[in-house]
């Protein structure tokens, strides 16, 4: 029978077909990688959130009782800026696990595609996987340059934040020594 499937020329042997399922196999270490990632930035976009409302609380006990508090308007732009950064570091963080989920959809993709390519053990086809493994990886490489640059803004709005408590404690004469910056 010709036109037998699957195909017995491919399949032929229990070697042959443990070979293929091993390679089917590896996407799933990096699917597991790209699940990590999107675990870790859950979480990271989880804090993001929470220190939002912490901030938008602030701001709004800020409006409503500025009954002899000292630096004032500072205090509302430093607050203002806070939230800017929060919105910036959380469009990046949709954007990094969205990122992440393609990659985890091209890792599954490429497990398909060489078993695919195993069964039907097509020349013109042996590309494939291949393209798909590589671009999966593409995605974890960006989407770990975005993670990096959101830990950058992370730590520019600490700073920034330092420096305003060290300009409210200038102020208190009480005050001993500065935060570090």
């Amino acid at each position: 029978m010709p036109n037998a499937f699957p195909p017995s020329q491919i399949v032929d042997t229990l070697s042959t077909a443990l070979a293929v399922l091993a390679a089917m196999i590896t996407p799933a270490l990096l699917i597991s990688a790209a699940g990590m990632f999107i675990l870790s930035t859950s979480n990271r976009l989880g804090r993001v959130v929470d220190r939002t409302r912490v901030l938008g609380d602030k701001l709004d006990a800020l409006l409503h009782d500025t009954t002899g508090l000292e630096l004032y308007e500072e205090r509302k732009q430093m607050l203002m800026d806070q939230l800017r950064h929060q919105s910036r570091r959380a469009s990046l963080l949709q954007r990094t696990l969205s990122i992440f989920y393609i990659a985890a959809g091209i890792f599954v993709l490429t497990s398909v595609a060489i078993g695919l390519d195993a069964l039907f053990n097509r020349p013109g086809l042996h590309w494939m996987p291949v393209m798909l493994g590589l671009s999966g990886a593409v995605c974890l490489l960006y989407g770990s340059v975005l993670l990096v640059h959101e830990a950058q803004l992370a730590i520019a709005s600490l700073r920034d934040e330092i420096q305003f408590m060290n300009r409210l404690l200038q102020m208190d004469p009480h005050s001993v020594k500065k935060l570090e910056a």
